[in-house]
């Protein structure tokens, strides 16, 4: 009797990981030039990721998660990245994991409130003054009016 021993969960930040039944990998042909070997291995990496139905991540990064994946992210919330820039299946499948991998840790950040700031009477003298002298200087360009 074998037993088949599951994937551990794949660590993301200290407080998110997400388990590997999450995502789900598919094997493509690469496209593009490449010869007998090529044509016949699929060594391309289909990753999905089902974002909008995922357990293991936050309402907040599934937002960010969306706004960063832009076109790679389906109407139903399914983020699909691929890779095919190695020969090897497994590296493009490392490749592809490191990515999906980045683009939460991106996600998971949590922007920083910008406070709105008015500029000081100081700095608005500042400029006023160089404006004005700016100005005689290139008044003082002129020819003289008769």
């Amino acid at each position: 009797m074998r037993y088949i021993a599951a994937m551990p969960a794949i660590p993301i930040t200290r407080s998110i990981a997400i388990d590997s039944d999450e995502i789900s990998e598919s094997f493509i042909r690469s496209t593009g030039a490449g010869g007998q070997h090529v044509n016949t291995t699929d060594s391309a990496v289909q990753l999905r990721f089902d974002v909008a139905h995922s357990p293991s991540l936050p309402d907040a990064v599934k937002r960010r998660l969306a706004i960063l994946a832009g076109r790679r992210i389906t109407a139903e919330g399914v983020l699909i990245l691929r890779s095919e820039g190695s020969r090897s299946q497994l590296m493009n499948r490392q490749e592809v994991m490191a990515r999906l991998v980045g683009l939460i840790r991106e996600a998971a950040i949590v922007p920083k409130n910008r406070k709105a700031t008015k500029p000081t009477r100081a700095s608005k003298t500042r400029r006023m003054d160089s404006k004005a002298k700016r100005g005689t200087v290139k008044s003082l360009r002129r020819k003289p009016i008769d």
